[in-house]
């Protein structure tokens, strides 16, 4: 080899100055784990709290959903923050409803869902319980000494 060759692959390889370690490719730091300990040290600060016991979340996106299952979920309550960590997919709205309940749907299509509505309410259902009970109410009265007297 020739020593000009040999002189001049000997200052390439090093990293520092005179009296360094020489290395043929500089070492690179990984940030991803800074990141997540910068990220979880935040979260501390806020209070989060681990909610367990929730199996799948959906996040509703216009037309597209994000899916996560067994995701890793945190809240704050005071500070209004949720935390939903874990693997994640992206989902149609479509995706997600099941077969049988599409098929109804899809038959209720039209004026179905309207006359559906009337029936339920008009036999007794939830709307006529709610015009029920604001019957029951009584008036406001402005003077409840006098009201009392006369009763």
């Amino acid at each position: 080899m020739d020593r000009d060759k040999l002189a001049k692959m000997a200052s390439a390889v090093r990293t520092g100055g005179k009296g360094t370690v020489r290395r043929k490719k500089k070492a690179v730091h990984k940030t991803a784990t800074t990141d997540d300990k910068r990220l979880q040290s935040t979260l501390k600060r806020l209070g989060v709290n681990t909610i367990p016991g929730i199996e799948e979340v959906n996040i509703f996106q216009g037309e597209s959903v994000i899916h996560f299952t067994n995701p890793k979920v945190q809240a704050s309550i005071a500070a209004n923050t949720y935390v939903v960590s874990g693997p994640s997919q992206t989902k149609n709205v479509a995706e997600l409803i099941p077969p049988n309940l599409q098929q109804m749907l899809a038959q209720m299509q039209g004026g179905d869902l309207q006359k559906l509505m009337q029936q339920f309410k008009g036999e007794g259902g939830a709307g006529a319980a709610v015009e029920e009970a604001d019957d029951d109410v009584p008036d406001l009265v402005e003077n409840f000494e006098a009201t009392a007297a006369t009763s």
